[in-house]
C-alpha cells in the first residue's frame, strides 16, 4: 500500500513550463503502476498518462502527446509529469495514482491509489 503526495502545481502564464511531483510513501512503489489525470472545473476526471512499474512504458491521450513527459524514479519513490507550453485549457487539478499491476493503464478505475491533487492554473 502506498500513500502519494502531489506537489509542484501553481499559476503560470500559457506559454510556460511546470514540472509535477509525485512523492509516494511506501515500499512498494517501486512494483507499482503510476498515472496522472486531470479535473478541470465542470468537466470528468481525464486521463493524462501513463506508466509502468519501472517507468519504461509510457503511454499519453492522444490530445496531449508532445508536451507532456512522465516518469518514474523508483529510487527516490517519486513520479513526475512535466507539463511545456502549458495553455488556459490545461488549467486543471492534476492527481497522480498508482496500482500493483505489471504495466500501465489510462482506467481510473484500475487505480485503487491516489494523491489529493495539486492544482495547475494557466493564465492567457
Amino acid at each position: 500500500q502506498v500513500s502519494l503526495v502531489e506537489s509542484g502545481g501553481g499559476l503560470v502564464q500559457a506559454g510556460g513550463s511546470l514540472t509535477l511531483s509525485c512523492a509516494a510513501s511506501g515500499r512498494s512503489f517501486s512494483t507499482y503502476a503510476m498515472g496522472w489525470f486531470r479535473q478541470a472545473p465542470g468537466k470528468w476526471r481525464e486521463f493524462v498518462a501513463a506508466t509502468n512499474w519501472n517507468g519504461q512504458n509510457k503511454y499519453y491521450a492522444d490530445s496531449l502527446e508532445g508536451r507532456f513527459t512522465i516518469s518514474k524514479d523508483n529510487a527516490e519513490n517519486t513520479g513526475y509529469l512535466e507539463i511545456s507550453n502549458l495553455q488556459p485549457e490545461d488549467t486543471a487539478v492534476y492527481y497522480c495514482a498508482a496500482e500493483p499491476m505489471s504495466t500501465w493503464s489510462a482506467r481510473i478505475y484500475e487505480y485503487d491509489f491516489w494523491g489529493q491533487g495539486t492544482q495547475v492554473t494557466v493564465s492567457s
